[in-house]
């Protein structure tokens, strides 16, 4: 009886290298997050002491018990309508949902720019980023 062996070499199969959206909704919301903690510490896009409010508005913010900084917490609308927008395999992009607060915040940007990743903030991501891909690698490279 005649017998046929047929025997393959293992190969390494690699799956999509791209994240997921989950996974991305995980990283920039960790952005996010860090770019909150560094507005709410009064820090600007290099993380170093945002620039002072004029004398007028820092009078009238201290008047209604709202502090002398600039945080972007006078009533609040603007870090409450800074959110993840859109969400692909391979970017999130967050922004300001209303028109109001869209025209707000270009305003402040003239002023001094604050929608950015500052040094700190993109460490934050990287790390977000390292932790999903540690988390993934199982799951990409499958051996056959």
């Amino acid at each position: 009886m005649a017998m046929v062996r047929i025997w393959q070499k293992k190969k390494l199969h690699l799956e999509p290298l791209t994240f997921k959206q989950r996974d991305m909704v995980r990283i920039g919301s960790a952005g996010l997050l860090s770019v909150f903690q560094r507005i709410s510490e009064h820090k600007g896009p290099m993380d170093a002491p945002a620039k002072p409010l004029t004398k007028n508005y820092a009078k009238f913010k201290s008047r209604r018990h709202k502090g002398r900084f600039r945080d972007l917490k006078f009533t609040g609308d603007m870090l409450r309508n800074l959110t993840l927008r859109t969400i692909s395999d391979n970017s999130a992009r967050a922004g300001l949902t209303s028109r109001k607060e869209r025209i707000k915040g270009e305003t402040n940007r003239q002023r001094e720019i604050w929608l950015v990743f500052s040094p700190a903030n993109k460490a934050v991501v990287m790390d977000a980023a390292r932790l999903v891909l540690t988390e993934a690698k199982n799951g990409m490279v499958v051996t056959k």
